[in-house]
């Protein structure tokens, strides 16, 4: 057995037992278990319910659902899904920064929205699917509530977040401030450079405040129990029908009592549009 701490070289301990010297540092991998994607999919649903619980809290509830787990995993997950309570902490954000990118400073406190195109959020979610998981990125005007674009994807890259946004650029033109959180998605210098580019202000939500961006979460939790949790998709192609007719209907059908009981889309024109 070969032994780190010992007095005699790693090297020469492989040599002696003919074994390679890199299979000493292997680190297994987790593999994506059935048990691991049910454990993130329970997650999921604690935090759209419950968005102020923490690991700790998130922890406890998948216990008492009979789940066997502690808060270092719970904590893990919730990291790789990119969720974090809504509350203000020191804890670093799960949705991971990256020090050597700027952070801008939040320009929406006490700002009041009155018309579109004024503020633009945009935010990912985790979206569970069967037997996997992926990403949903969103772009929301935040005084209508209209959903401009979205992207799907299976990694937490920026490339989708860049699409979702170039696009959004070209069809609704540009709202005057863009507000996201401090994710490294966001804060890249491909992503900003979009913004600055085009005379946008950029707005990111504080540190541990995750309620800074609470319009597009609140479009989140409406999404996943009117029509993710419901539909049960088994894979992505699935999943992407499925949300292009989901997105069509909360933007041109369902009407928000927060808007006077029209339609996003309604709102955003300020006029009814004539749909097929």
């Amino acid at each position: 057995m070969i032994k780190k701490d010992d007095t005699i070289p790693i090297t020469k301990q492989c040599a002696l037992l003919s074994i390679a010297r890199s299979s000493v540092y292997y680190e297994p991998v987790e593999k994506m278990t059935e048990n691991r994607v049910d454990l993130m999919h329970a997650i999921d649903r604690i935090y759209t319910d419950y968005p102020f619980f923490g690991h700790r809290r998130i922890c406890d509830e998948l216990i008492e659902q009979g789940h066997q787990i502690g808060r270092d995993r719970t904590l893990h997950y919730m990291q790789e899904m990119g969720i974090e309570a809504f509350y203000p902490k020191r804890k670093k954000n799960t949705s991971i920064a990256n020090k050597e990118h700027k952070v801008y400073p939040y320009l929406l406190r006490n700002l009041k929205v009155t018309r579109s195109n004024q503020v633009w959020a945009i935010d990912i979610t985790y979206i569970p699917i069967d037997g996997k998981f992926c990403y949903f990125v969103g772009i929301i005007d935040w005084y209508s509530r209209s959903i401009l674009t979205y992207r799907i994807s299976n990694s937490l890259d920026t490339s989708f977040c860049l699409e979702a946004i170039q696009e959004a650029l070209e069809r609704y033109g540009k709202p005057d401030i863009f507000n996201s959180d401090q994710g490294c998605q966001f804060t890249s210098e491909q992503f900003t450079k979009v913004l600055l580019k085009n005379g946008i202000q950029i707005s990111m939500d504080s540190i541990g405040r995750a309620i800074d961006n609470i319009i597009i979460e609140r479009f989140f939790r409406t999404f996943k129990y009117e029509d993710i949790y419901l539909n049960r998709y088994g894979s992505i192609k699935e999943l992407k029908q499925g949300v292009d007719k989901y997105i069509y209907f909360y933007n041109h059908k369902r009407k928000h009592s927060s808007l006077n009981k029209k339609t996003p889309f309604t709102t955003y024109y300020g006029q009814s549009l004539s749909l097929n």
